[in-house]
């Protein structure tokens, strides 16, 4: 029997990362996207598969063709696709918030998950169906409490929509589409946020003593939302479609 197929954007670190080990783990060959090729480490994990490693930019059409084309003429199928990559960008008050910062975070967060699915999903149809999972964010979602995240929040909550609507419009060819909502979670994507005038922005609030209730205040980890996919991927799912998964400790209902 053929092992399944899965391309993972944004995999060479945090949920990305955490998420190619679990779909190795669980017998999956692997397409591995993102700006860095280093991805070696999750190849040494892989036992008994294919893995293959693709630098290019989500937001660039010719790198997203050219991951579609590596995975027909490496493995011929696709079966599952995580729309992962995705930046923080620049939070600062709206009128502070530059059209090249606001253009940036939309195009890598929302055009780069257009472009995965507009390039992945004739692969899935090819090999009769398959699963969809967009990681996107409590933010814009279930909190808009963190200030100046404004171009970040609209392009998680347009994600959210853009799994709703093409969970009807790909149910006919047997291709599910959900989506994980993470709150605060141990990764590096803060390293590529600039926060700018915040006391602008922000709305004073006192917060019940520790902001993730279910750890007391501690961050979740990758592994808590690579299971949530890994779940979503699964036949376990096989009637859940459209669907926000949040994976944030119950964090977003605090805000």
């Amino acid at each position: 029997m053929a092992r399944p197929v899965a391309l993972v954007t944004g995999a060479g670190s945090g949920i990305g990362l955490a998420t190619a080990e679990a779909l190795a783990r669980a017998g999956y060959d692997l397409a591995l996207f993102d700006l860095e090729p280093g991805l070696a480490e999750v190849a040494l994990l892989h036992s008994g598969g294919k893995v293959i490693a693709i630098a290019g930019d989500v937001s660039v059409e010719d790198d997203i063709e050219d991951a579609a084309r590596q995975i027909r003429r490496q493995f011929g199928r696709l079966d599952a696709v995580v729309a992962n990559a995705g930046i923080n960008g620049v939070w600062a008050p709206i009128d502070d918030l530059k059209p090249v910062e606001w253009d940036r975070t939309v195009n890598v967060n929302l055009r780069g998950t257009y472009l995965t699915l507009h390039k992945m999903i004739p692969l899935l149809k090819h090999s009769g169906g398959g699963a969809i999972v967009i990681v996107a964010s409590i933010n814009g979602v279930r909190t808009f409490t963190n200030p100046g995240a404004t171009a970040y929040s609209a392009t998680k909550a347009a994600q959210v929509a853009i799994a709703q609507q093409l969970a009807l419009e790909l149910a006919k060819h047997a291709i599910r589409i959900n989506v994980v909502c993470p709150g605060a979670i141990e990764t590096n994507i803060e390293a590529s946020t600039e926060v700018r005038h915040r006391e602008e922005a922000e709305v004073p609030v006192i917060w019940p003593e520790g902001s993730v209730p279910i750890t007391g205040g501690e961050p979740g980890r990758a592994s808590d939302v690579s299971d949530a996919i890994l779940f979503l991927l699964s036949d376990a799912s096989k009637h859940i479609t459209g669907t926000p998964i949040f994976v944030d400790g119950g964090q977003g209902l605090l805000r």
